[in-house]
C-alpha cells in the first residue's frame, strides 16, 4: 500500500492518474472530503472529482474507488470517518481488494 496526500479533493483523479502508470498497482482508492459552505464552489468540486474519478475507471484497466465525502457539515464528515455512520475509508479498501480480485479472476 502506498499513500499519498494532496491538497485538496479536486486535485485527486491527477493523482490517481499518475498512480494508474505504475506497473505494479492492482487498484487506487480516492479519500477524500467536501464539506458544504456557503457558495456554489462545493458543487462544482464534487462534481469534478466525481467525473475526474469516473473517467480514469473508464481509461486505465484497474479499479479507481471513490471514497470522497460530499457532507453538509463537519459532523456528518466525523460520523462517516468512523463515527456513527461507519468508515467510508474502510469500505472503500475493502471495495478496492474485492475489485482488484475480480480483476485478476477476469484476466
Amino acid at each position: 500500500i502506498i499513500v499519498r496526500h494532496v491538497p485538496g479533493s479536486f486535485e485527486l483523479p491527477l493523482a490517481a492518474q499518475w498512480f494508474a502508470e505504475y506497473d505494479d498497482v492492482d487498484g487506487v482508492i480516492c479519500l477524500g472530503c467536501v464539506i458544504k459552505g456557503e457558495t456554489p464552489h462545493f458543487t462544482y468540486v464534487c462534481q469534478g472529482v466525481t467525473q475526474g474519478i469516473a473517467h480514469l475507471n473508464l481509461e486505465y484497466n484497474i479499479p479507481f474507488i471513490f471514497g470522497v465525502l460530499t457532507t453538509d457539515n463537519q459532523q456528518q464528515a466525523e460520523d462517516r470517518s468512523g463515527g456513527d455512520k461507519g468508515n467510508k475509508g474502510v469500505e472503500a479498501a475493502l471495495t478496492a481488494m474485492k475489485m482488484a480480485a475480480l480483476h485478476k479472476e477476469m484476466e
